[in-house]
Formats: C-alpha cells, structure tokens, sequence
C-alpha cells in the first residue's frame, strides 16, 4: 500500500495542473482520503501513516519512503492534527517537543519527521551535553555532538532544552576521584564553561538532574561525589553558575517520581522554597514522567501537583514522557496508553504555568525502554515504523479537549 500511495502521489505531482491542491501542512493523501492529491508549489505530499499524508516543504523528494505498516496490535492513529501547533494554539503552550540523539539524525525518514516544527517546536539532545560527551577529561571540553543538535533545531526554528550539567550518573570516572576539596571548583567550572558554550542557543538548562532527593519514601538525599563533598549546596553552587553564565537561560531541576504528591514531592517543594530564601536562582521543575501504562492516574492528582511547584512563582514542565507498557501490546494497551498519554498532557494544559510537554523520543525505534526494562516497550506515540499510534491521538486530545 506504501509502494502503491506513493507511486500515485509521484505520478499527480508530475500533471500540469490540478483542480484543488493542498497547502502546507494540510491532508493530501490517505485511506479513505477524496480530497487533493498534490500540493501548493514548494511543497509535496510526505506518507505519515496508512491514514494521513501531507502537505510539507519539498526536500528534493516528492514522498517520506517510510514503510506503511499499521500497528500490529491495534489501529493507529486517526487524527490529522499537528502537536506543536495544537500545544501552542490551543492550549497557549510554548512548545510540544521530542528529545532526539546524534546517531538517530543519519535516519532520513526521522529526520523528516523531527524537523517538522509544525509537530515539534522543542528539541532535547538525550546524552550529547551530558558531563561524559562533553568534558570527558578534566578540562577537556567537546561540543561536536551536542553542536549539531544545536545546529538541527536552530535550522528548524525549534527550542533547545539543555539537558543535563549535574546528575549522578554518566559521570567520567576521573569526577568520582577527585580531591573533596576541589569537587566545588571542578562543578562551577564544568557548568560554566557548558552553559557558556550554549548562551543564546539553549531555552532551558536541565542543571540538577535526576536529583539527589532519592528515596521516594522519605525524601532522603542520594550518596554521591557532588552530595558527598558538597552536601545540599552542591545544587545552590550549580544554578548560581548556571545563571552567571547565561542570565536570559530558564533555569530547572529536572527529576522523576515528583509528578504527583507524595514524600518526594514534598521533598522537592520544601527544596525550592529553600533555595528561594537563600535567593538562589530556579526558574522551573521538569517532571520527567517515565510512566507505565495502567498506572498513570487521572489529570487532576498532576493538576493539584503542579499547582503546588507553580504557587511558588516557578514553571514547570513535562520533560521526558514515555509510558511503557510490558509487551506484547495488546489493542485494550494501546487504548489505555492513549488515555494515559491524554491524562499527562490535559494536565499540563490545564496549569497555566506548564510551559510544554517534551516526550523522550517519540519514536519506539529510538525508545531507551527495552534496554532498561527487560519485557517493556511500546513506549512512544510512534512505533518502531514511524507510524503514529493511537497514543499520537491521546496527546492531540490532551491539548485540544
């Protein structure tokens, strides 16, 4: 059917003229589909899934030669919305965004996808400004990866979230042995020196990631080089860096488990009021949202959570939401995925101060999920062929309903 849609699309494009052409970014092909099958000049019909094509910026091709295969499991999705748009039409968002990684922009069809700011208006590189690619010797700086994701969203009039200066983990092994007094210097001048780099390009900094506030139970704090040597003014030394080094950067703790109450989130609020007193500079909580299908509660336990982060006078955001379920996905999965996906996204629609929702991939050819959850995948609102899932529909309904 893909071969066959494609070949037709090509064969239009070729005729002198039409009767009624697509504009940009408008439906041009399609099961079912009566309506134009050519486009406006300067443009030409991209394969999305079995049921929508459209209108898009000619690349010097005619069609996206991505394979036609509906979801195995479940049908896919139906609507003709563009997610970015919606978010900031619809819902007044600054953005709805994807992460991406620097292998995964040799992948044309992706790519055709990923720099279409009509769908994504927000880019996160996944590893390529994290302390390992970027200062993998002590005082050796490399930007080359994380450049050219820079590089990618500049070129596609998209937002660029830093991400990540402080975490716990992909730290090189010379961070962990060195000496406890110099830890402070060796965390300034690593956040400097990044953010620096990046002034002017990046909205966001995801400064303190996956925070040290661990312990979903009771709040406690994460054992490790920065806590160890700095104790809690680790993370005061970091956003203050931050800030003199890019005072326009929105400046964000970005964690996991905070989404909705509970002692974590607590531990989370009680941490920003306190950096306020010390008037020390956050501007944002990320609540990165790694889910599970049938386990995401309904809108209003994220509403009444976020109220309480944007109540102090800071925003918030969804910064890295997946929600994977154990497989094989089954139709009543996706269908719940979708329901879930639109509780997370009507949510942050619903606070005013929810600047955007950012999904960690947006394609399961790219998801992190089954390397880290043995059995689990079926994580993105994309499957592994870049065909939109019935997820893709949750999200359009979260934003527009």
């Amino acid at each position: 059917m893909a071969r066959f849609s494609a070949f037709f699309v090509s064969f239009l494009s070729l005729l002198p003229f039409a009767i009624a052409q697509s504009q940009e970014w408008g439906q041009c092909g399609g099961m079912g589909w009566t309506g134009p099958t050519t486009c406006v000049s300067g443009t030409s019909c991209v394969f999305m899934n079995d049921f929508y094509s459209q209108g898009a910026a000619s690349t010097g091709t005619t069609t996206v030669t991505t394979t036609a295969t509906t979801t195995a499991t479940g049908s896919g999705s139906t609507s003709t919305a563009m997610l970015n748009t919606i978010a900031k039409a619809n819902a007044n968002k600054l953005y709805f965004g994807s992460a991406t990684d620097n292998s995964e922009l040799s992948d044309t069809a992706y790519v055709a996808i990923l720099k279409n700011n009509a769908e994504f208006g927000q880019i996160t590189p996944a590893n390529s400004m994290k302390w390992d690619a970027t200062e993998p010797s002590n005082g050796v700086f490399s930007f080359t990866n994380g450049d050219q994701i820079a590089s990618f969203a500049k070129a596609n009039g998209q937002l660029l979230r830093g991400h990540n200066l402080a975490w716990y983990q992909q730290l090189p092994s010379w961070v962990n042995s060195v000496p406890t007094a110099q830890v402070g210097s060796v965390l300034t001048t690593h956040v400097t020196t990044v953010v620096k780099h990046y002034a002017g390009q990046v909205y966001a900094w995801d400064v303190v990631n996956g925070m040290s506030i661990y312990n979903p139970h009771d709040g406690s704090w994460r054992s490790f080089v920065f806590f160890n040597a700095l104790g809690q003014n680790y993370v005061s030394m970091a956003l203050t860096a931050a800030r003199a080094a890019d005072p326009a950067a929105k400046l964000y703790i970005n964690d996991y488990n905070i989404e909705t109450a509970g002692a974590k989130a607590t531990a989370m609020l009680n941490l920003v009021k306190a950096l306020q007193a010390a008037k020390v500079p956050i501007d944002g909580i990320g609540m990165e949202s790694h889910l599970i299908v049938g386990e995401v509660p309904a809108a209003s336990a994220f509403i009444s959570n976020f109220e309480q982060f944007t109540a102090l006078g800071i925003e918030v955001a969804v910064t890295e939401l997946d929600i994977r379920m154990t497989l094989p996905a089954t139709p009543a999965l996706l269908a719940q995925q979708k329901t879930d996906y639109q509780n997370v996204v009507a949510a942050c629609k619903a606070v005013a101060k929810c600047v955007g929702v950012t999904i960690w991939d947006y394609t399961d050819k790219y998801s992190w999920v089954p390397s880290t959850f043995s059995g689990q995948g079926e994580a993105c609102p994309w499957d592994a062929n870049l065909v939109r899932k019935p997820a893709y529909d949750g999200i359009a309904a979260g934003f527009t309903n």
